[in-house]
């Protein structure tokens, strides 16, 4: 791919939301938490599916300046050998939790993709979901990794502005801006059923970060149209490298940006991490997000032996356990869901998705 793809700057493809994050007298914060709740309500009604993520691995081979598994930070490394991964899911289902994302650092000898494939089959056999936030794949080894038992890749683009892209990522594989935008669809036409998109706001200026994110999710909702498409929304967080965020995003327009997410692609699933407070949490729930993470370590394992304190990858913001989250939301009449379908195998690279043709 050379330059920028044609949707990433396409300006039609955002000019229904561009209003609702920048002109608060026309559009106010209130109004649009009011038409987010109704249309949240009337699209995915009043569950929030929740998961967790347990991190496999915090060897990495890249520099990206505001992450606290940066090859240059001097956090101790390490990786979960297979009787602790097992340790570590048996630990997280006795908790009640059904659905996990498996987490590693950019592709490194000591984690690499048949590590992943490993992993996977371990979680698949335990947990009805299964999802990766990782290095990226070829599309053969996100067809395995479709084998073997994931359901979903998150790959967040981090920032879509190149620029800021290239002095933020120093070194290693995660330098290729280009690349790593075609990373959700090699993992679609694996055969993986479920995409997770994002920007870490705070590394470039908000409004335009919402524009180019809004414009990608459309994209591969109108070209992998029978895909199951997620956007989060991390805000950064304190991390071992103590990188200071460029832009401060504040808790109203955060607000105000993934209400106007919901209003304008009223069908995906929209993901608020421990990354935020409680507070914020709690008051989001039932607005406009639909799937939340919950109970996390940052840590490398952390469930099994929770007492066992090392430096994560960011500190956690809401810390509250499963049983006490699940309680709070509950009081909202909101009804916390781990399990809602039952996973179906019929032979190899189960649900394939096509892009859609090309008038």
């Amino acid at each position: 791919m050379n330059g920028l793809p044609g949707w990433l700057t396409d300006q039609q493809e955002s000019a229904d939301i561009e209003p609702l994050l920048t002109n608060a007298e026309s559009f106010p914060l209130e109004s649009l938490a009011s038409e987010s709740s109704a249309m949240t309500l009337r699209r995915f009604g009043r569950t929030i599916s929740l998961y967790t993520p347990l991190y496999l691995s915090n060897y990495c081979s890249s520099g990206c300046a505001y992450c606290g598994y940066a090859s240059d930070r001097t956090t101790v490394r390490r990786r979960l050998e297979t009787e602790e991964v097992e340790r570590e899911l048996d630990s997280m289902k006795a908790m009640g939790i059904d659905d996990v994302l498996l987490l590693t650092g950019e592709r490194t000898f000591q984690a690499g993709f048949e590590y992943l494939r490993a992993c996977v089959e371990l979680a698949a056999a335990r947990m009805t979901r299964v999802s990766v936030e990782s290095f990226p794949m070829s599309v053969s080894e996100y067809a395995a990794l479709a084998n073997a038992g994931c359901t979903g890749v998150t790959i967040y683009q981090e920032t879509y502005n190149p620029e800021r892209y290239r002095k933020l990522h120093r070194w290693g594989p995660k330098q290729d801006f280009p690349d790593r935008l075609e990373i959700p669809e090699r993992a679609l036409q694996a055969g993986i059923k479920n995409i997770g998109i994002g920007t870490l706001l705070g590394l470039s200026e908000p409004v335009e970060e919402a524009l180019r994110l809004l414009r990608h999710v459309r994209y591969l909702a109108k070209t992998y149209w029978k895909a199951g498409l997620s956007v989060s929304f991390p805000r950064l967080r304190p991390e071992a490298g103590g990188f200071e965020p460029p832009y401060v995003v504040s808790d109203r327009f955060f607000a105000r940006m993934i209400f106007a997410f919901r209003i304008t692609m009223p069908d995906i699933e929209l993901v608020l991490s421990t990354r935020e407070s409680p507070a914020f949490r709690d008051g989001m729930a039932g607005l406009a997000i639909t799937r939340m993470s919950i109970a996390s370590k940052t840590t490398v394992g952390g469930y099994s032996h929770p007492a066992k304190s090392r430096k994560g990858q960011f500190d956690v913001h809401d810390d509250r356990e499963v049983e006490t989250f699940r309680a709070a939301l509950k009081e909202k009449n909101i009804e916390p869901v781990f399990k809602n379908w039952e996973p179906v195998y019929n032979g190899p690279n189960i649900g394939h998705v096509e892009p859609a043709e090309q008038s």
